[in-house]
């Protein structure tokens, strides 16, 4: 078969064979490519794997450097690199990498792979409606996309497809979009990646937070079927993995420090209403501890929420889901929104919440009355140029006003009320513990001057027997006299 024995021997035909026809065909290539996935060592050690995926990736880098987006946008080579296995297609996004192809296209042909591999990555769940309530217990056993005939083997297939697939992700950003990250962050948890895998996915969410949606951060508590039994820990049975998006909270501050020349106000606003709008989902769940809550809606600076609307209906929902809650607890669940930072419309219906405390409810309605003092003066220092809106606005803003004051005072009535009878309360607990100490030192004094008496009593009795027996021996001598005399 060599040419040491003939020229043009079957090595020399097929070595020009597989150069001139089968890797300038495209088509050839991917079919080659695959039919060693059944021969992988012997294709190579025989250099045909290489050869293969080396000329594919030329192909492809070559066409997106002439026709540009065109070839990514229609996908005319996506579906069949997504059609090899997953060791081949590494080895094809790698040397199509080195050739300085654009992240995006790589990023496009990655997702392309895992959702043709990867089934359960289309599958949505919004909010607690996607979970559903058990008999007595929530119903946290969601494994998306795996199936029950589906063994250890497929399982231990779809990880190693999940951690490959992240290991050639490109660096950059805006490779892939945010929702994918989140996707396979799901992937990964469902099939037990390791941890290092599931701290990059957060790291790199983390890093585009301002981009996702909130029905993506609903990662649900997952449960393994191995594990046979529901966890007994009301901590570890909410419907929602608080702790991975608390991670990711903490990456995005941390990204967010190291982009110092870059303006950080417009990033951090936008995470904080999607972080309050994360917070009125999850409050929902009745087995959602304040203490996760409360560390979930501090994680961000104050100054990171210009308005705290989002914040104040989170906090409403919690409350309307936890009914039970001390006082104690629903005051310092309200600790946590600023109430100067409320609008007018959410003002109006904090001062008439029944859930909130009453500290609470005394604090919006004096950072209302300061709010709409300082607009009345701003109005007046302001001329305005039509004057029939001027007198709308007026009489608008004393109704308003009026409103306030009528709840302030009714607040305040209150208040007193309060106030006068705990005073009432503990003036009679006062004078109930002075009876007492009076009694107490009455029974003594008097018990002391009782056997004081007693003793004096003794002994001006002692006295006056003696006293009366003698009369009574003179009286009886005298008689008996008498009666001598007469006799």
């Amino acid at each position: 078969m060599s040419e040491e024995l003939d020229d043009g021997n079957l090595i020399s035909k097929t070595e020009a064979f597989l150069t001139f026809v089968v890797l300038s065909s495209w088509k050839d290539t991917i079919t080659v490519l695959k039919s060693c996935e059944t021969l992988s060592p012997w294709a190579e050690n025989l250099q045909i794997v290489r050869r293969c995926c080396d000329s594919i990736a030329w192909k492809a880098s070559r066409d997106n450097s002439t026709i540009g987006d065109t070839v990514n946008d229609e996908g005319c080579w996506f579906d069949d690199v997504a059609s090899l296995r997953i060791d081949h297609f590494m080895r094809i996004i790698t040397a199509i990498g080195a050739r300085g192809t654009k992240p995006e296209i790589i990023g496009k042909c990655i997702m392309q792979y895992a959702e043709r591999w990867l089934p359960g990555m289309d599958v949505e769940l919004e909010g607690p409606r996607g979970y559903g309530y058990g008999k007595n217990e929530l119903q946290f056993s969601i494994l998306i996309g795996r199936k029950e005939d589906e063994g250890i083997e497929h399982s231990q297939e779809q990880k190693s497809i999940i951690e490959s697939l992240v290991s050639i992700l490109p660096p950059q950003p805006g490779a892939v979009p945010c929702k994918f990250l989140l996707k396979m962050l799901k992937m990964a948890m469902v099939y037990s990646a390791s941890q290092a895998l599931i701290s990059e996915l957060e790291k790199r969410v983390g890093m585009m937070l301002e981009n996702a949606n909130v029905n993506d951060l609903l990662i649900p508590n997952y449960k393994r079927e191995d594990q046979g039994k529901f966890v007994n820990s009301l901590e570890q049975r909410t419907m929602h993995d608080i702790e991975v998006i608390q991670r990711i909270v903490e990456y995005f501050l941390m990204h967010e420090q190291e982009q110092q020349q870059l303006p950080q106000t417009t990033g951090k606003s936008s995470v904080s209403k999607l972080l309050d709008s994360y917070l009125t989902e999850v409050a929902k769940d009745p087995n959602l501890s304040i203490t996760k809550f409360q560390v979930l809606a501090e994680a961000l600076p104050e100054k990171a929420r210009t308005c705290d609307d989002g914040l104040y209906g989170a906090i409403d929902t919690y409350l309307k889901a936890h009914p039970l809650l001390s006082e104690h607890d629903r005051k310092r669940l309200c600790r946590i929104m600023n109430c100067g930072k409320l609008s007018l419309d959410a003002c109006l219906h904090a001062a008439q919440n029944d859930r909130l405390p009453l500290r609470t409810v005394i604090q919006v309605l004096f950072c209302e009355q300061i709010k709409i003092r300082a607009a009345m003066q701003g109005k007046e220092a302001v001329a305005s140029g039509n004057s029939s809106e001027q007198e709308i606005t007026q009489t608008s803003t004393k109704t308003e006003i009026m409103t306030l004051r009528a709840e302030l005072e009714n607040v305040k009535t209150q208040m007193t009320e309060l106030q006068r009878d705990y005073f009432e309360l503990q003036h009679e607990y006062g004078k109930k513990n002075n009876k007492h100490m009076n009694r107490s030192a009455w029974n003594f004094g008097w018990t002391k001057i009782r056997t004081s008496a007693l003793f004096h009593r003794k002994s001006e009795g002692n006295l006056s027997g003696q006293e009366h027996k003698i009369p009574n021996s003179l009286g009886h001598k005298m008689n008996f006299r008498r009666r001598l005399s007469m006799s």
